[in-house]
């Protein structure tokens, strides 16, 4: 019996350790100023790029933002592309960055632009706002609410959070 107790305690705790461990990283999207915040995921793997793709606003062209995460899951920001400058885009290179042009498009690269996270706002625009990984698109516009913010960060999550979250498809 008390063998039976120990077997039951000890896959207890397997079980739970299993459940509320966080072991998958992932690309998390969790809405800023509200009390009920909920995660909005997309599963990472070993490939540590990713790609923002916007529509400028007032410019109507796209931006395409390079990202990678590092191994201790922080945000570094590898450069930029994008075709117009003048508002909102930058005309000029500052400490630790490069710019370049190239066939008409505008390059600016970054030594090392480390992140923790960063607050996106999913405009309530008819224009592109598009998150590539591993060859797919997610379209930010249709998987998280309009007008609202989200703080981004790349992150370990438990199958708890899994299935409390929203995964991205």
């Amino acid at each position: 019996m008390r063998k039976k107790s120990l077997l039951v305690g000890i896959l207890s705790v397997v079980g739970m350790t299993i459940v509320f461990l966080p072991l998958q990283k992932v690309f998390a999207f969790t809405e800023t100023r509200t009390d009920q915040s909920k995660l909005h995921y997309i599963s990472a793997t070993s490939d540590n790029s990713f790609r923002i793709r916007y529509t400028h606003s007032i410019h109507k062209s796209d931006v395409l933002e390079h990202y990678q995460y590092t191994e201790d899951s922080r945000i570094q920001m590898l450069g930029m592309e994008y075709e117009d400058l003048a508002i909102g885009m930058p005309g000029y290179a500052e400490e630790g960055q490069r710019l370049t042009q190239h066939d008409g498009k505008y390059y600016l690269q970054f030594e090392e632009a480390i992140l923790e996270n960063f607050t996106i706002y999913i405009g309530d625009l008819d224009i592109d706002l598009v998150f590539e990984y591993e060859g797919l698109e997610y379209d930010l516009k249709k998987d998280l609410q309009r007008g609202k913010s989200y703080l981004f960060q790349v992150k370990k999550v438990s199958l708890y959070e899994q299935w409390k979250g929203v995964r991205m498809k």
